[in-house]
């Protein structure tokens, strides 16, 4: 079995009641191209500082660069989007 590293994305909005459209439009999306092997498993909406948080399982750490990078550059996400934090695990536990 192919383990994976976990990531997780902290999200501060810039437009307040997308929420829920940044959830809708992060949740299970995946790779596509074949050297990569990533998808992001949760997202959901929270209360504090932060206002959505994104699970993700990733195998190479530029796998994680493109999740992050498609939340920055992204056409809808990049309106909604007012900064991130990026947490990654330290090791690779996640069975894939």
């Amino acid at each position: 079995m192919k383990m994976y590293y976990r990531g997780y994305i902290l999200i501060r909005l810039k437009v307040i009641g997308t929420e829920w459209k940044v959830v809708d439009k992060l949740q299970g999306l995946k790779s596509t191209e074949l050297e990569e092997d990533w998808k992001i498993t949760y997202a959901t909406p929270l209360y504090g500082a932060w206002d959505v948080i994104v699970e993700c399982s990733f195998n190479k750490l530029k796998d994680l660069d493109q999740i992050v990078t498609f939340c920055r550059i992204d056409k809808d996400l990049s309106k909604w989007i007012e900064e991130t934090t990026t947490l990654m695990g330290s090791k690779n536990d996640y069975p894939g």
